[in-house]
């Protein structure tokens, strides 16, 4: 494979000769996990997308959580990595702008007193959410009065609020909704408590050029239709390209 950017900067993002992209199958509106690929999904298509743009092979490192995909890049374990824009996260990773607006939401038993958005955050009430998930570290700082608990992975929300029995299940509106027609007694609470930004990251050690370059590579891909049409393919519902960047 050949590649138009400077061989310098593909350097930065490859420095192992092949581009290791951190997959994250824990949000459904990203990836899944395939049993040939190891994992499949709009992620996976940009993943392998950029790839071809740098002219290098693609290795994917699959997490079952957002958590475990940041670690993975923070500590350049991984070289790209796809994730919901987040200042703690930001600490580590060069973001560019978003590609995807997914909804974060709540769900609850059908015969909870939370009936709006605004009745969540009480005193003695406990919001269940994925750890170190783009929600966690949003309602963290959001939420003053109620508790949260946090189970392993989003997948695992819903389940973990049923056996702990906590009051509110919180996570991406799409795992949530699915998770309510396999479980009976649950609703949804109308609207959503933030909108989930997903964007491509890299380590922020690779420098300024490189972030400039996955920047570049991520307006592109709005513009050209290639997030649309990846939505599209993998049958992604409630998602939305992001604007382009100002």
């Amino acid at each position: 494979m050949t590649s138009s950017i400077d061989s310098s900067i593909v350097a930065k993002f490859a420095p192992t000769g092949r581009l290791r992209a951190s997959i994250n199958v824990g949000n459904p509106i990203l990836a899944r996990r395939d049993p040939v690929s190891g994992a499949a999904g709009v992620s996976v298509d940009l993943a392998h997308a950029f790839a071809e743009r740098l002219g290098v092979p693609l290795d994917l490192v699959v997490f079952d959580s957002a958590g475990k995909s940041v670690d993975a890049v923070t500590a350049e374990q991984a070289d790209i990595g796809f994730f919901a824009i987040d200042p703690v996260r930001g600490a580590g990773i060069a973001f560019t702008d978003a590609y995807v607006l997914i909804e974060g939401a709540y769900a609850v038993r059908q015969d909870s007193p939370v009936h709006a958005l605004d009745q969540v955050d009480v005193a003695g009430t406990t919001v269940m959410v994925g750890k170190g998930s783009a929600y966690d570290l949003y309602l963290t700082r959001e939420l003053k009065h109620a508790t949260l608990l946090r189970a392993p992975t989003s997948p695992a929300v819903v389940d973990t609020f049923i056996s702990e029995k906590a009051d509110v299940a919180a996570g991406v509106r799409q795992q949530l909704e699915s998770d309510l027609k396999r479980i009976p007694g649950l609703r949804m609470v109308p609207g959503s408590f933030m909108v989930i930004r997903q964007a491509m990251g890299l380590p922020k050690g690779r420098g300024e050029a490189a972030a400039q370059v996955l920047a570049t590579f991520v307006e592109d891909m709005k513009a050209s239709g290639f997030v649309a049409e990846a939505l599209k393919r993998h049958n992604i519902e409630g998602a939305a390209v992001a604007p382009a960047s100002t």
